[in-house]
Formats: structure tokens, C-alpha cells, sequence
């Protein structure tokens, strides 16, 4: 059975900066694309960002602050967070996705929690 991990999420000063980490554990290969999304009180789900081989896709409101990447041989997708603000805390969650275009995901983790203050 496939699980994917979330991590390193914490509380952090506006523009101060994280890095999450998704890794995947199992013996199924779901899909190639993953990504992260975010869930914030009182909000409807928000898809982050997705990578699926050298294809990405950004939410407009982090493009040009959060990076996503993947290293193939840790199994692990990262997203690097800079300038957060305080419209960035969420519960951030790891998913697989059928495609960078498609806004959609399965099989996400437990989230790990980002709250931004000022």
C-alpha cells in the first residue's frame, strides 16, 4: 500500500521561509505527478502546486514564492516556501494528481500545519 508523509511545517514570522517535504512509501507506483494543497479554516481547498517529470504547475497566489521539486531517488517531492504571509497558514497536504492541470488528488497523507504570523 502506497503512503505519502508529510513534514516540516511549523510556525514562522511573515517572510520567513519553510521547506515541506511528501515522502511516498509503498509498493505502488500511483502516479507520476504529484503535489500539495492547502486547507485553511473557513476556505475551500486550494491546490498549490503540482510537478509531474519537468512539467509544473503554480497557484497564482505563490507563484514566484513557493518552488516544488522532487528528488526520484528519495521518493520525496519538497516545496520551498519564501515570503510567507499570513494568508499562506494552512494545513498543507501531499497528493497524487493525474496531471499538473488537473486539480484534483488522492491518496494525501496527514498534512503538516504552516502557520505564518506577523
Amino acid at each position: 500500500q502506497t503512503q505519502l508523509e508529510e513534514s516540516g511545517g511549523d510556525s514562522v514570522q511573515v517572510g520567513g521561509s519553510l521547506r515541506l517535504s511528501c515522502a511516498a512509501s509503498g509498493y505502488s507506483v500511483i502516479s507520476n505527478c504529484r503535489g500539495w494543497f492547502r486547507q485553511a479554516p473557513g476556505k475551500n481547498n486550494e491546490g498549490v502546486a503540482r510537478i509531474s517529470g519537468s512539467r509544473t504547475y503554480y497557484a497564482a497566489s505563490v507563484k514566484g514564492r513557493f518552488t516544488i521539486s522532487q528528488d526520484n531517488a528519495k521518493n520525496t517531492v519538497y516545496l520551498q516556501m519564501n515570503n510567507l504571509q499570513p494568508e499562506d497558514t494552512a494545513m498543507y497536504y501531499c497528493g497524487y494528481c493525474s496531471d499538473v492541470n488537473a486539480d484534483s488528488f488522492s491518496h494525501w497523507g496527514q498534512g503538516t500545519q504552516v502557520t505564518v504570523s506577523s
